[in-house]
């Protein structure tokens, strides 16, 4: 009974195993730093061992050649590629957890059959599927809750995705100035050309509806609009208007060196802003840190110390840590 359960197990993991592993290359490509892509590539490699030893361990117990449940798993992954582009990145990213905790959990399965049989061989591998699988739930948890702070998570929307995730919304929402949504909106399609521009123009505009004194603004640069915005919100008492303004050009990295939360920012090595980036608390400190390297010198180090600080304030807030 445990013997032909644990070959069902298996074919069930090896299956599984194939879509994760195509999932993980189609990350790769939403990587925000180099760091995070060389996670996601041996996250694939580490998954396609994964699927040999699955794929050994099957012949050792006499299951059949299955030359149908890799292709099902790969076209499960393609699928889950298409369609997960008309979802906001949050959902894409609960839909890798569901994955994830499939596996985790039928292997935990196949630990309790191999105890059972007593066969030392599958609950060895069961062992390791199961730690490689609580690795890769607790990232994807880290990830998520990244996405939840407002902060530059680990994963990039795609742009089909960053559409899905919020302008869409924006753009029929009532006249009045939303602030959470305008500014998350306008987070998620940075760098996304006449996207970007456009709602640029939209923010700095309904900035500008403040003051008589203002309309020049529209006719600016960006940094320069967006920069006027908020002196004029300011100049006339208007806070919230000012924030929102502000929360825009810090997700842009339209700020300003002499704006950032660390001071004398732009006279600093790679080296010495990495160390004061790790000192930082806040997460919109760090977000306004990596928009602002990211828009300018593009340090590859100091994004990603940013980034793992980042995740450890997720860490945090999720109970990880």
């Amino acid at each position: 009974m445990a013997h032909h359960a644990m070959i069902g197990q298996l074919r069930s993991l090896l299956q599984l195993t194939q879509t994760e592993i195509q999932i993980a290359r189609i990350r790769v490509a939403q990587a925000r730093t180099d760091a995070i892509r060389r996670e996601l590539l041996e996250n694939a490699e580490n998954a396609e061992r994964r699927s040999a030893e699955i794929t050994r361990e099957l012949q050792r117990l006499g299951g059949v050649a299955d030359v149908v449940t890799p292709l099902v798993g790969r076209a499960a992954a393609f699928v889950k590629g298409t369609f997960e582009q008309a979802e906001p990145v949050d959902e894409a990213i609960l839909g890798d957890l569901v994955l994830e905790h499939q596996l985790l959990d039928r292997a935990t399965y196949l630990r309790a059959l191999a105890e059972a049989a007593h066969d030392t061989a599958a609950r060895a591998l069961a062992d390791r599927l199961i730690t490689a699988h609580r690795a890769t739930v607790e990232w994807l948890t880290t990830v998520l809750a990244e996405h939840a702070l407002g902060g530059p998570p680990a994963l990039r929307a795609t742009p089909v995705q960053a559409v899905a995730g919020g302008v869409s919304r924006v753009v029929n929402y009532p006249v009045r100035f939303a602030r959470d949504q305008v500014n998350r909106a306008l987070g998620r399609v940075q760098r996304t050309g006449d996207q970007v521009r456009h709602g640029v123009t939209e923010v700095a505009g309904k900035a500008a509806q403040f003051s008589e004194n203002a309309r020049d603004v529209l006719v600016t640069g960006r940094d320069a609009s967006l920069q006027r915005a908020e002196r004029v919100a300011r100049e006339q008492g208007d806070t919230a208007t000012a924030r929102t303004v502000h929360e825009a050009r810090a997700d842009l990295g339209a700020l300003t060196a002499a704006e950032l939360p660390i001071d004398g920012y732009e006279k600093l090595g790679a080296s010495e802003a990495v160390q004061a980036v790790k000192q930082l608390g806040r997460v919109d400190d760090l977000t306004a840190v990596i928009h602002f390297e990211e828009a300018h010198k593009n340090r590859s180090s100091v994004v990603s110390a940013a980034q793992t600080r980042h995740a450890a304030l997720a860490q945090e807030v999720v109970g990880l840590r």
